[in-house]
C-alpha cells in the first residue's frame, strides 16, 4: 500500500478524528490491511484564520510546508491535512511537495457535483469565508454557495473557537438554527466545512443533509492509498 502523510495539529482533535475515520472508513479483517500513516502533529503553527484576516498576524505557511516536505521525505506518497482553512495555502502546498497533496475541497466539489447538488449552505470559519477557498472552487463546478448571515456566522465562530477547540460541550441548537438560516436562503445540503465541525458530527448524531468534508478526505485517502472502503461509507451525506 501507499503511505499518508497527515500535516497535524491544526488542530489537534480534527487530526486524531480524522486518523479515526481513516481507520474506521478501511475494510479490514487484520491489521495489514490498514493503510500506513505518517503523522506530523505540529499545534504551535500559527492561527490560519488569523493570519487570512490580518496578514499583519504570524503566517502559519513555513510550518505547514516544513510539515509537508518532512512527510514527503520520510516516504509518504500522499499528504492529507485535515485543516479546510489551511487550504488557503493550497497552491503553495503543491508546489512545494508535487500532486501528491490531496486538496479535500476539489474533492468536496467533485463529490457534490457526482450526486447532482448544485446549490449548499456552508459553515465555516471566518478565514474561509474571507478567501472564498470554497466558493470559488465550487462555483467552478456549477455549485452555488450559500453563506450564513453576520450574526449566524458569529454563532459558527463560536461553536469552533470557543466550544470545540475549547474543550466545551457542543450546544447542537446553535448548529441546527445555522442550518435552518441556510435553508431558507435556498441551501438544498449543508457543508460542514471546518474540521472542528466534523468532530461535532463524530461525536453527535447529526441529520438534515449534512456532507462533513473531512469524512470526504478520509475515503478519498483509504482509495488513493491502496486500501479497501467499507461499504458503509458509500454513502456520506446525512438522512434528512
Amino acid at each position: 500500500m501507499k503511505k499518508l502523510g497527515i500535516i497535524g495539529g491544526l488542530g489537534p482533535m480534527a487530526t486524531i478524528y480524522f486518523m479515526e475515520l481513516v481507520i474506521k472508513m478501511t475494510s479490514a479483517k487484520a491489521d495489514k490491511d490498514h493503510i500506513p500513516m505518517i503523522v506530523y502533529n505540529y499545534p504551535d503553527t500559527p492561527d490560519r484564520t488569523e493570519y487570512i484576516l490580518d496578514n499583519t498576524k504570524p503566517n502559519p505557511l513555513k510550518a505547514i510546508l516544513d510539515m509537508g516536505t518532512e512527510l514527503i521525505n520520510g516516504g509518504a506518497d500522499y499528504v492529507a491535512m485535515p485543516c479546510i482553512t489551511a487550504h488557503y495555502f493550497g497552491k503553495d502546498i503543491i508546489e512545494k511537495i508535487g500532486n501528491g497533496f490531496i486538496n479535500m475541497i476539489e474533492e468536496t466539489a467533485k463529490y457534490l457535483k457526482l450526486k447532482d447538488i448544485d446549490k449548499v449552505g456552508l459553515m465555516a470559519t471566518d478565514g474561509t469565508i474571507k478567501s472564498r477557498v470554497f466558493e470559488n472552487t465550487l462555483n467552478e463546478y456549477g455549485i452555488d454557495v450559500v453563506l450564513p448571515s453576520e450574526q449566524k456566522q458569529k454563532t459558527v465562530m463560536d461553536i469552533i473557537y470557543n466550544q470545540v477547540k475549547a474543550g466545551k460541550e457542543v450546544n447542537i441548537d446553535d448548529l441546527y438554527s445555522v442550518k435552518s438560516e441556510l435553508k431558507r436562503n435556498g441551501a438544498k445540503l449543508f457543508i460542514l466545512g471546518c474540521t472542528e465541525l466534523s468532530v461535532v458530527k463524530g461525536k453527535y448524531p447529526l441529520d438534515g443533509e449534512f456532507l462533513d468534508v473531512l469524512e470526504i478526505l478520509a475515503k478519498r485517502s483509504v482509495e488513493l492509498c491502496g486500501g479497501t472502503v467499507n461499504e458503509k461509507y458509500d454513502y456520506l451525506i446525512t438522512p434528512s
